[in-house]
């Protein structure tokens, strides 16, 4: 099987997947499909407040969608990101997911379950799928990191450029500034 024909039978299985409550549309990548448990409470709350700084700041044209399908499936590559900026052109588009070379900006809330995979798996694959912005939020430890220009290095692809920043600081992508003074860290005690 070649890994178009691996991607294609991930992708027909995923559409009539049915699965217990807990868990979220999965996501495919490199030939796995990948299942991740729906978001909890904190981390619906870091979104909201994302989404409520951001959406002001968005020029004539443009939205902030939340969980929605991203493809590329020449790479064989589905995601699901948390928060992406997008055209409303793109929004509109006849298709079932975002084409990642058409976003401005994704932003992921890294997840206490699984925070490898927006660290390695997401940080390898939106360079590659020509995400020009990846903003990794972390309420683990009041941190985020934002990843920019996609190159390829030695054949690799990986972001150009980094910034740290901890929740007290502003971060600036392009026009758009976030405080993140007043995002919510996880509680200590998993809730």
């Amino acid at each position: 099987m070649t890994e178009q024909s691996i991607y294609r039978h991930l992708r027909e299985f995923r559409e009539t997947f049915d699965g217990p409550e807990p868990l979220a549309w999965p996501e495919i990548s490199h030939g796995q499909l990948l299942m991740m448990t729906s978001p909890k409470k904190q981390h619906q709350l870091v979104a909201h407040r994302l989404r409520t700084q951001l959406e002001p700041q968005l020029g004539t044209g443009m939205l902030l969608m939340l969980e929605t399908d991203m493809e590329d499936a020449g790479l064989g590559i589905l995601r699901v990101p948390d928060l992406v900026v997008v055209d409303e052109e793109e929004a509109v588009a006849d298709s079932d997911a975002i084409d990642p070379r058409r976003c401005h900006l994704v932003i992921e809330i890294v997840s206490r379950s699984n925070p490898s995979n927006d660290y390695e798996g997401k940080l390898r694959d939106y360079p590659a799928m020509g995400v020009p912005h990846y903003l990794i939020v972390d309420p683990r430890d009041g941190s985020a990191v934002h990843h920019w220009a996609p190159v390829r290095r030695s054949g690799v692809p990986a972001y150009d450029n980094r910034q740290h920043y901890t929740f007290s600081d502003t971060i600036t992508i392009t026009d758009w500034k976030i405080d993140t003074a007043g995002l919510p860290r996880y509680s200590k005690d998993g809730r």
